[in-house]
């Protein structure tokens, strides 16, 4: 499951597709509003094979606060939440976020040192948030075990916190 955005949610439809597994897109806007256009091809594949999801109706446009809004959906529905490679400001940390205020382990595929797009998946690791993923096995180990508390600092920082959720304040 992923958000059918550019770079590492399409691969990952990609994959599941290929291998005859099953995905699921969240999708930002209305289902009939397919976004990234981009991806416009392999999000209907995904709708054939796979199922889209959204809670905006029909003719709904892609907004920046959807965007956050669908991250909760993304956090809700999986049994864990893997961040690839994710900038210092990346989306995925306020999945990951969302994912750990409501109790779901969260893993991180981090990648070079040196690499600005890593910098958000080694600040879970380094902050406790995530289990490090270097494996298949790993995921399967994080899906068997219960979320770390480690992430509640990780929640607040990223302005998610117990009384933003329950009063339905988004991002």
């Amino acid at each position: 499951m992923a958000g059918g955005a550019y770079g590492i949610d399409a691969a990952a439809h990609r994959a599941a597709l290929a291998t005859g597994g099953q995905t699921l897109a969240v999708m930002v806007g209305g289902l009939d509003r397919l976004y990234p256009s981009g991806n416009r091809e392999l999000l209907a594949r995904v709708g054939d094979l796979g199922l889209l999801a959204s809670e905006m109706p029909p003719g709904s446009a892609p907004t920046k606060w959807r965007f956050l809004a669908r991250n909760r959906i993304l956090g809700a529905l999986s049994g864990a939440t893997v961040v690839v490679e994710a900038g210092y400001r990346s989306s995925s940390l306020n999945v990951a976020a969302r994912a750990t205020q409501l109790g779901r382990p969260v893993g991180a595929v981090p990648g070079p040192v040196t690499s600005a797009a890593s910098s958000g998946t080694h600040r879970l690791l380094r902050e406790g948030i995530a289990s490090l993923i270097t494996d298949a096995t790993d995921v399967t180990a994080l899906l068997d075990s219960p979320a770390g508390g480690g992430g509640q600092a990780f929640a607040r920082e990223s302005g998610i916190t117990p009384s933003a959720h329950r009063e339905g304040r988004a991002l």
